[in-house]
């Protein structure tokens, strides 16, 4: 299997969503089914798959479900709406406000079932009074654009809406909540995956002040004049969050280890560099390269191969008007610092199969990268410097497309290291 560096890469990968499927881990932590009123809500680009296991197990539910456009699944009694992501849309904004009626319609021996996974953030729509869904696009747009880690934009999320932030879970009191989360953020703080909606939160309006203005964030004068009226989050120490369980019952390192244990058994020797990495995609993938450059020599022939996997979220502060996102930046900025080394191949994809606002998970590299490049008259230096890594790997056929993967547990990288013969 590692014979074939491309093959082996995409099989890790596989593996990583393969374990986080809700059909087959969210099962485990359901409970009996309450009795009495049972109502099922949630949002996120997993939440449609999610919805879908529960009726598995639960048979015909209640409720409703906001989910990424192409991620819809067939539920019995559970409704399925799909919105826009990343940037949110009125249909988010409208499904967000009747899921809102639906949990104020819970009494306190009904029983509320919330499903969240990333994406939440955008697919949950109801801005703060003053900050029309025009203004709360853009400030998404300008969010995402800032290269401000994910923990940051959801601080300033929170408080422009009315339902992150707790105020989902407040919205219920006074039923029983118990909310499954999967995680897609870098330490899995629940308070952070779908900008917490079941989760109480300490920041203030003045500490999302402080992300618009570290990262240079435009905003719309009506969002500071919101900012400055202060806002709705739920402290974690609100009477109404009393009743709320959280369990994140998925994340990156199960899949990560999954992925580990897959590649012990075809003969290489593993390094986990982390589940929760940060920071600038080109700087990480810098760092990287000189890793797997250095582990290299120290490679005699007939060594075990050397896989570095790592997962968590990076970030690209847009510079250029192409077509990007952090994993296939990742991957480009890669392929430039080994500069065509022999024996040393990579891949990094988003698990949820959008890498940024593309319908690709991500890409592959090897040592013909570079060259590929030239023959098909690509300049990866420039396609870098206008954030066009995903143009670029079009162009030379070694994207990662994978379609819907109905889960999301973050980024995966895995770098193979084989000895030079």
């Amino acid at each position: 299997m590692i014979d074939k560096p491309e093959l082996f890469l995409r099989q890790l990968f596989d593996r990583a969503v393969e374990v986080a499927d809700p059909m087959r881990s969210l099962k485990d932590f359901l409970p009996e089914k309450p009795v009495g009123r049972v109502i099922v809500v949630g949002a996120g680009k997993a939440s449609a798959r999610m919805a879908e296991a529960v009726e598995a197990a639960w048979g015909r539910c209640e409720g409703l479900i906001i989910t990424r456009y192409g991620y819809a699944r067939p539920c019995r009694g559970v409704e399925i709406v799909e919105a826009a992501h990343p940037v949110p849309d009125q249909a988010g904004l409208e499904a967000t406000g009747r899921m809102l009626e639906l949990v104020k319609g819970a009494g306190e021996g009904d029983f509320v079932l919330a499903l969240i996974s990333g994406g939440a953030s955008a697919l949950l729509v109801q801005p703060v009074s003053g900050v029309s869904l025009s203004e709360k696009q853009a400030v998404n747009q300008a969010l995402l654009a800032s290269g401000a880690p994910i923990d940051r934009m959801n601080t300033v999320r929170k408080h422009l809406s009315q339902v992150k932030g707790g105020q989902l879970a407040a919205a219920a009191w006074p039923a029983n909540m118990l909310a499954l989360v999967i995680s897609d953020v870098p330490g899995d703080d629940p308070a952070f995956i779908g900008s917490g909606p079941t989760v109480g939160d300490a920041s203030t309006p003045d500490d999302a002040l402080a992300v618009i203005d570290t990262w240079k964030v435009e905003v719309p004068p009506s969002v500071r004049d919101a900012l400055a009226n202060g806002s709705g989050v739920v402290r974690p120490d609100d009477p109404r969050l009393s009743r709320v369980r959280n369990v994140i019952y998925a994340a990156p390192r199960q899949s990560l280890e999954a992925a580990a244990a897959l590649a012990r058994e075809a003969g290489c020797d593993v390094r986990l560099l982390g589940d929760a990495l940060e920071g600038e995609a080109r700087q990480v993938a810098t760092g990287q390269a000189q890793l797997a450059l250095g582990l290299q020599r120290s490679l005699k022939a007939g060594d075990r191969p050397i896989l570095l996997l790592s997962g968590g979220e990076l970030t690209v502060t847009r510079s250029g008007d192409g077509v990007g996102g952090p994993n296939a930046e990742f991957c480009l900025a890669l392929a430039l610092a080994l500069n065509g080394a022999a024996g040393i191949h990579a891949l990094a994809c988003d698990t949820d199969g959008v890498d940024g606002a593309a319908e690709v998970a991500g890409a592959i590299i090897g040592p013909e990268t570079l060259a590929a490049a030239a023959r098909r008259n690509m300049d990866p230096r420039s396609a870098l410097q206008r954030n066009d890594a995903h143009s670029f790997f079009s162009a030379i056929d070694t994207q990662v497309v994978t379609g819907p993967t109905l889960t999301n547990v973050n980024d995966f990288r895995a770098i193979l290291v084989k000895p030079i013969s």
